[in-house]
């Protein structure tokens, strides 16, 4: 592959690379006649043929490796071990296919003659499996599975390797040769993975690189104008830039695992040796299910910790409720059990003002710049909690305290006093050790040419003004809070408004009641209006005598009843300001099944995790999906019926929502519709991201937005 004109990583074309590494042979078929059309690697060599393009699948290989592999086409399957063929020569070659476009592509590797027996190989994989579940934290897993995963490839080191939120890497845990430099808790830039890579490590798991250093085996004949994409081929030639970045790093031969949670790519198992190495296609069948065992580990410790967060906020909620209610007066009672609040969200101070009186605990700025700075997040956090890891930069009165204060999560109990608690973390100065200088080997002029990273050793970074980061149990947990002491501070002023007011109790609860019948009165009316346009429209669609007219009307119902189902559900809900997405998505889909009729109703299916979501992005969230159903009943199977799945989970501060199908794939680029504008401007509005790709067959589209509000 020519790179001489490159100037991004993330423009590499790495899927379409034109060759193989030499290790193995490719050979690509036409699938319906199932004739060689070209290949790759010394195969009339190691085939013992002299020409093999224009010949039968079956004159080159065993007739039912062939067969098999033309099962995988005939059922359009993603990667599948068809076999294991010995050649005339007497070699043992692991057979694997796979359709790519319209050709089908066989892949022959040296099989393993050594290797352990598949039942030593299935004992050890539970075994390890065992030993994951037995980890008691996120650290000790992936300690354990660095020692295992290097026990079974034999490679020199093995890198656990995670994905931050910057999209930056850590190496968070480590096993290796003692003779070897550690790269334990180093960090490596983004930079180093580029988008088109990560996408590549989601979509094929495993990639192995037995020797850096060898030329690349071309396709042969040429695919013509239009490349072969080799995405999913375990020899698909390496990006020369990855392999001269390895040579810098002083690696002869390389090996990634993939680590998938919830879809999206947490981190790699990356293995290294110094001398070249492979893993014959049983180790890597094992490794690929010690990664997904791994990844499913990984999940539970994170949920299990998210859980115990939450229940210990809950308890302390409650504990804190109880006491209030109980002790004298309120103001009082906070003040008594303020070192608890502060304690219970991590604050290194906390501060509570109430009208002209201040009260602080720990280590808090001074009075003027507390004043300040509650004066600055007041605004900020009337409706919702506010919160932030980096108050510094968006504050200017913290400026001058961020030992004190770089860190800040706001509630407002009321707007009149007015009334806030409001918690502090002081700065984190944090020394990153980072795996080479990320900022050397940037080229500053546009157009410069694409070179890797030459150096790795430990060059440290400082980074400041910023604190621990706020996580999502502790800022479930303040919403809750302020819930929780809002309701006994109400029912204090009530009670004491009854003993010191007793003739305007009448007044104050007739008052109370025009305004709840006002908002039933209110909501009423407007369910009533959308119902009543939405019938409109559903009329008007079955009389509707212009050809298209109709089927336009009961789209623009669909979008009406996404906006009309986020009201009903605010209104039956406690609070007017979030979304349960998931229940919110299964009674949308369940209105929308019961237009489009029986026979799709059937083929839907859900999964569906609990995302908490604001209103205003719940309903873009709706009306986005709605489209895609739309788009799908239009397009996928040709108007017929047929299965399309829906997903919804988080990944980290965003959410993801899915809608794959198993249709004819993406429609050919044509005029672009009202409804593709829509889903543009909601995506834009969203600040997210559409994305689409294959789904092997059909096509699945992929929704990552964040959930919630966090400065």
């Amino acid at each position: 592959m020519d790179i001489s004109g490159l100037t991004a990583c993330d423009r590499e074309p790495i899927h379409i690379p034109g060759a193989i590494q030499p290790h193995g042979l490719l050979l690509i078929v036409d699938p319906e006649r199932m004739v060689v059309a070209a290949g790759a690697g010394n195969v009339e060599a190691r085939l013992s043929v002299d020409d093999f393009v224009g010949r039968p699948l079956d004159d080159i290989l065993p007739s039912e490796i062939a067969a098999r592999a033309h099962a995988v086409a005939a059922r359009r399957s993603p990667l599948t071990y068809v076999g294991l063929a010995r050649s005339v020569r007497g070699e043992l070659l692991d057979v694997t296919a796979h359709l790519s476009g319209d050709r089908l592509i066989v892949e022959l590797e040296a099989g393993d003659v050594d290797g352990a027996p598949p039942g030593v190989l299935l004992n050890d994989l539970e075994t390890v499996a065992a030993a994951f579940e037995r980890a008691p934290t996120l650290e000790d897993l992936c300690r354990v599975a660095a020692v295992e995963f290097r026990r079974l490839t034999g490679y020199d080191r093995v890198m656990i390797y995670r994905f931050l939120d910057d999209e930056s890497g850590s190496v968070v845990a480590e096993d290796r040769r003692e003779d070897l430099r550690s790269f334990l808790n180093h960090r490596f830039p983004a930079s180093d993975i580029p988008k088109q890579a990560r996408a590549l490590y989601l979509r094929n798991p495993i990639r192995v690189i037995p020797d850096i250093d060898y030329e690349p085996a071309p396709v042969r004949p040429s695919t013509g104008p239009e490349p072969l994409d080799l995405s999913d081929a375990s020899l698909r030639s390496v990006s020369p830039i990855h392999l001269q970045y390895l040579r810098n790093m002083g690696v002869a031969a390389s090996a990634s695992v993939s680590i998938v949670k919830d879809g999206a790519l947490w981190g790699l198992v990356a293995c290294h040796n110094a001398t070249p190495r492979t893993i014959p296609y049983a180790v890597r069948g094992a490794c690929r299910a010690l990664g997904g065992a791994l990844a499913r580990q990984i999940k539970v410790k994170d949920e299990t910790d998210a859980f115990r967060e939450r229940v210990r906020l809950r308890s302390f909620q409650d504990d804190l409720v109880s006491l209030l209610s109980r002790e004298g007066s309120l103001d009082d009672a906070i003040s008594n059990h303020v070192d608890e609040i502060r304690r219970a969200f991590g604050g290194d101070g906390v501060v509570i003002l109430r009208g002209p009186d201040l009260l602080t605990n720990g280590r808090c700025p001074s009075y003027a710049e507390i004043r300040e700075i509650a004066a600055w997040a007041l605004p900020r956090s009337v409706e919702t909690v506010f919160a932030t890891d980096h108050l510094l930069s968006l504050c200017p009165p913290a400026q001058s305290c961020p030992d004190l204060a770089s860190g800040l999560l706001s509630i407002t109990l009321s707007t009149n006093e007015p009334w806030q608690v409001i918690w502090l973390r002081a700065e984190e100065i944090e020394t990153i050790e980072w795996a080479g200088n990320p900022h050397k080997d940037d080229h500053g002029e546009p157009g410069a040419a694409l070179t890797p990273r030459a150096s790795f050793e430990v060059w440290r970074e400082r980074v400041s003004g910023r604190s621990r980061r706020w996580t999502t149990s502790e800022l479930e947990a303040a919403g809750r809070l302020r819930s929780a002491v809002v309701e006994v501070w109400q029912a204090r002023r009530l009670r004491e408004l009854n003993r010191r007011l007793v003739a305007t109790i009448d007044e104050k609860d007739l008052l109370i009641q025009q305004k709840e019948f006002l908002i039933g009165e209110v909501n009423h009316r407007v369910q009533n209006s959308l119902q009543l346009v939405s019938s409109f429209l559903a009329l008007q669609a079955r009389g509707a005598e212009i050809p298209g007219l109709s089927a336009a009307l009961e789209e623009a119902r669909r979008r009406l009843s996404a906006v009309a189902l986020v009201h009903r559900r605010l209104y039956r809900a406690d609070q007017v300001e979030s979304v349960d997405a998931a229940r919110y998505v299964e009674e949308l889909v369940a209105d929308i099944s019961s237009s489009i009729g029986d026979d799709w109703a059937a083929a839907l299916s859900l999964d569906l995790a609990p995302v908490l979501l604001p209103t205003d992005r719940a309903i873009s969230l709706g009306l986005i999906l709605t489209e895609l159903v739309i788009n799908a009943t239009k397009y996928a199977y040709g108007g017929a019926a047929g299965p399309l799945s829906i997903s919804l989970y988080e990944d980290r501060a965003n959410f993801r929502l899915v809608v794959a199908d198993r249709g004819a794939g993406r429609p050919a680029a044509g005029r672009r519709g009202f409804g593709s504008r829509m889903i543009d401007a909601l995506v834009r509005q969203l600040g997210g991201e559409l994305t689409y790709e294959a789904n092997t067959p059909g096509l699945k589209i992929t929704l990552a937005a964040t959930a919630a509000r966090q400065a």
